[in-house]
């Protein structure tokens, strides 16, 4: 996917991207630009992801695939011209959309409310959520392939960035923004940690922020406010970081900053921005205001609930 991306973007003559940004698989994406072209990435906002599917993940992603698999109408893929399995999927897209709320925002949704009074003991869609379910199913295999739900989710689980896979030896190292959501638990933030700890390892500048949602996985979708605010900032500083660098001379004479000028418009991508040596100080912050406070500022700050939340402090780590 992000390979087709690339050339997309080579073909459109575009040097390097100030940002790349997306949740859930976007954030996988995300990830891999970071992985497979560093110096034309100059930062990198993973949102409610991970850096492998754990066996759970990719467990509901089978499930889903089974669903769609056991649909007569499947024809072992060969259904084009017969119509798609409408069955299978959308069971598929009901499972997906369980696991994308949290209990507290289903018990606050529907709770155990009837949609007509009363139990009329068949097999009918009689709870709210039942009906709400088979709704969504329905509508998803109106405007999704199912031959493309299984490859996409098998992308999914084969995805791996983990261990030493995310950054080669010597490879610079983009600005990143990583963002968990506290009842996201199809992507639970100690995956979001597990790519802030190998970021940090490398004495990346990372910023990470877990943010106090009650909507699970769809958080990502719904909190616009909290990640705005977020985005806004992290985005401001980046490119103030690019613009505002020390002027250089050219042979001829002229000045121009790192990143703008001659080199560009020849569709040479800037250079990225130099890794400090050393260990880098980054503070954990406990109180929520204070780390959105933080990121307006520009400054690198990580989110923990405790001062033991991450057990022992990443590389270059000062708790304050």
């Amino acid at each position: 996917m992000v390979e087709a991306q690339r050339r997309l973007m080579d073909h459109l003559g575009v040097p390097a991207w100030l940002a790349v940004s997306g949740g859930s698989m976007g954030g996988m994406q995300a990830l891999q630009w970071a992985a497979s072209y560093p110096d034309r990435v100059r930062s990198v906002i993973p949102i409610a992801t991970t850096l492998k599917h754990s066996p759970q993940q990719i467990a509901f992603d089978e499930v889903g695939r089974q669903a769609v698999m056991a649909d007569p109408d499947w024809m072992g893929g060969d259904y084009y011209g017969h119509g798609q399995p409408e069955r299978g999927l959308a069971v598929a897209r009901m499972i997906g959309h369980i696991t994308y709320m949290s209990d507290q925002s289903m018990e606050e949704k529907f709770s155990r409310r009837l949609k007509t009074e009363g139990f009329k003991f068949t097999f009918d869609a009689e709870f709210e959520v039942e009906g709400y379910l088979r709704n969504r199913g329905a509508h998803f295999v109106r405007r999704f392939n199912a031959n493309s739900y299984l490859y996409v989710t098998r992308a999914m689980d084969y995805f791996d960035l983990s261990g030493d896979k995310l950054f080669k030896p010597g490879a610079p190292i983009p600005r990143f923004l990583v963002i968990s959501f506290k009842s996201d638990w199809l992507y639970p933030s100690y995956q979001s940690r597990d790519i802030v700890t190998a970021l940090r390892s490398r004495h990346g500048d990372v910023t990470y922020v877990e943010v106090n949602s009650t909507y699970g996985h769809d958080a990502f979708l719904v909190e616009y406010d909290e990640q705005t605010r977020l985005i806004k900032s992290f985005l401001a500083k980046t490119h103030a970081a690019l613009t505002s660098a020390p002027t250089r001379h050219c042979r001829d004479g002229r000045t121009r900053r790192p990143g703008v000028g001659p080199g560009v418009r020849q569709g040479r991508p800037p250079g990225p921005p130099r890794q400090r040596a050393g260990r880098q100080a980054q503070g954990i912050e406990l109180r929520e205001e204070s780390i959105y406070e933080c990121v307006e500022k520009g400054l690198a700050v990580i989110t923990a609930t405790s001062k033991a939340a991450w057990g022992s402090s990443p590389t270059g780590i000062l708790i304050s």
